[in-house]
């Protein structure tokens, strides 16, 4: 096994072109809302203007669901009120996409959703928690409105990842409504060009890689290091998956959050949130490439949940993976959800107790063991020793460190089946070399 280079060297990036077969588009919400809020703020008020009329000129045609209301009005541009639970699908639709990249839109089949996040804000806006769901994964999908009239039957078994093709954007919703229990009023849908134009805006993300990656499938070879990853490269990174871990989705679910928590700490970074110019191409890439459900599309709601989001410290930012278990249903091959840790992990959600990892981070990741310390935690200090006495000498015997105990860890301690990490945690992409 090759060792994990230290953080700070960087080697360049070795990504192949070649036709993309398969889909595993992803992004990160904050990268989305965040840019729209720092357009407005750190811009002067003449461009702040121009940018959020830009910004809306290019967004797409809203898209309805089922659980809005007519009507209402948008909030103002500050931080949104009470919680927010919002939904992000990566599509693997070839359609206004380049045919020579992503091959013809004519031969696809279907258009399938194998990316779906769902990104949920505390009520007091203390944390924030992203969970991922197996694209294999087996559930209900109730009855979807049809965009021409009617509405598609309720089916008691499928995989998550074809409710896009049986009802958009809006049965997508629906089905992990249902599965979850919340009710999600904002949604979002990125292709590949969107993933594309998205890493390229903020700069590229640094992603570590503790053995090589190599996947014929993606076109993806990656030595063991650190590289920067932006536009083709970053989009077949986030599509692999023979190339990590044990080549199955979770391992790619896992890869994935290698490269969200950087993120997240890159538009976090000062040098980010303080650059007009890269803030504004975030933005615009994102509304120019994304298809937005009609409570979404206003800027002013896209701002006040950025302002939701932005003091928010990393280690209270948590990436998790739905839990599951391999199986069948009929002889079809996937995996089915576990119920009862999925029913802690939602309950805890919906009463907005803070959540703790307790599982691994995932087969397709491993804990960077260059990570750098953590620079914003204090070192304890000793005491004050009372004039005229003496220090009592140290206590060798005794641990350094408490042992973590679910009465010491903070709120909900989740079940080991709930794999992920923190977006203050630094992983490696684990390869299959």
């Amino acid at each position: 096994m090759s060792e994990p280079v230290r953080r700070h060297r960087r080697s360049s990036s070795t990504v192949r072109h070649g036709q993309l077969r398969r889909s595993s588009t992803a992004g990160v919400i904050a990268r989305f809302v965040a840019a729209v809020l720092a357009v407005v703020l750190v811009s002067g008020s003449a461009i702040a203007a121009y940018a959020v009329w830009d910004i809306a000129s290019s967004v797409a045609p809203p898209v309805t669901l089922a659980n809005e209301t007519p009507g209402v009005s948008a909030p103002d541009i500050d931080a949104i009120e009470g919680g927010v639970n919002l939904l992000l699908v990566g599509s693997d639709s070839r359609q206004g996409q380049d045919a020579n990249l992503f091959g013809d839109p004519k031969k696809e089949t279907a258009v399938l959703n194998d990316v779906t996040m769902l990104l949920h804000i505390s009520e007091d806006h203390s944390s924030a928690t992203v969970v991922s769901f197996p694209r294999d994964m087996f559930v209900p999908i109730p009855a979807c409105p049809k965009e021409d009239g009617g509405t598609y039957n309720a089916m008691s078994a499928q995989k998550i990842n074809t409710t896009l093709s049986y009802g958009g954007l809006a049965c997508t919703v629906l089905t992990v409504e249902k599965l979850t229990g919340l009710s999600i009023p904002f949604a979002a849908e990125v292709q590949f060009n969107g993933v594309i134009e998205l890493s390229t805006a903020v700069g590229g993300v640094d992603v570590c890689v503790a053995e090589p990656i190599a996947d014929d499938y993606t076109q993806t070879y990656l030595d063991a290091g650190t590289h920067t990853l932006e536009g083709m490269s970053a989009l077949q990174f986030l599509r692999t998956r023979h190339g990590v871990g044990d080549g199955s989705d979770l391992g790619r679910i896992s890869n994935q959050q290698v490269f969200l928590s950087s993120l997240v700490r890159t538009l976090k970074s000062s040098e980010t949130l303080t650059n007009p110019s890269k803030l504004f191409g975030i933005a615009k890439a994102a509304a120019s490439n994304m298809t937005l459900s009609t409570s979404l599309s206003n800027i002013n709601t896209m701002v006040s949940i950025a302002m939701a989001m932005k003091d928010i410290p990393l280690d209270q930012v948590v990436f998790a993976q739905y839990p599951t278990e391999y199986g069948d249903i009929n002889g079809y091959e996937g995996v089915l959800p576990l119920k009862g840790p999925a029913e802690e992990l939602f309950d805890a959600l919906s009463t907005d107790e803070p959540l703790s990892l307790s599982g691994e981070t995932g087969p397709g990741s491993v804990l960077d063991p260059n990570a750098p310390e953590n620079e914003t935690q204090e070192p304890a200090q000793p005491s004050p020793t009372p004039e005229g006495t003496t220090p009592a000498p140290e206590d060798t015997t005794a641990p350094t460190t408490a042992p973590t105990t679910e009465a010491s860890a903070p709120g909900v301690v989740l079940d080991k089946s709930v794999q992920g990490q923190t977006a203050g945690d630094y992983t490696c992409s684990k390869g299959n070399e």
